[in-house]
């Protein structure tokens, strides 16, 4: 993996470890929980094994002077020459402040240290704040699907 991008000496970057999944878990309940109503159902982050997913992916926690503020989970995907972002999530009283940012470069960085040239990720067509924040940062809807339940937009953003 590639040194963190980070452009704040306040910021650092790591691997996630099992430690970690409870504070990544309850992010992820903070974040998405507000998703339940619209979407009938609970969203996909907040159903995932993150002890599986960091055995399966690759998980990064973003963390200030204080606490994890972040996290975001990748995984290459050579048939599209992508690393794929599964979840990328900050914590709601973390908001607003360009963590998401600091995800989405590393994000980058990691797609160019294995020699991909884009990034892709999907995201509940219900989220529709994410479709128009996706968008403004570069990525193009790439197609529309039903998948497990769940209707999915999904964006590719070459690098």
């Amino acid at each position: 993996m590639p040194e963190p991008h980070v452009s704040r000496s306040d910021l650092s970057i790591s691997k996630a470890t099992p430690l970690d999944v409870p504070a990544i878990r309850s992010m992820v309940d903070a974040a998405y929980s507000k998703y339940i109503e619209r979407i009938g159902k609970l969203p996909a982050p907040m159903a995932a094994d993150y002890h599986q997913v960091i055995r399966e992916k690759d998980v990064f926690v973003l963390q200030d002077q204080h606490q994890m503020v972040g996290s975001i989970v990748l995984h290459d995907d050579p048939a599209s020459s992508s690393i794929i972002i599964d979840n990328v999530v900050v914590d709601p009283t973390s908001q607003g402040k360009g963590y998401g940012r600091v995800l989405m470069d590393y994000a980058t960085d990691v797609a160019r240290s294995q020699g991909r040239s884009a990034l892709t990720l999907y995201t509940n067509v219900k989220m529709y704040e994410n479709l128009a924040l996706y968008a403004k940062i570069g990525f193009m809807e790439t197609g529309r699907r039903t998948e497990e339940g769940f209707e999915r937009v999904y964006f590719r953003k070459d690098i």
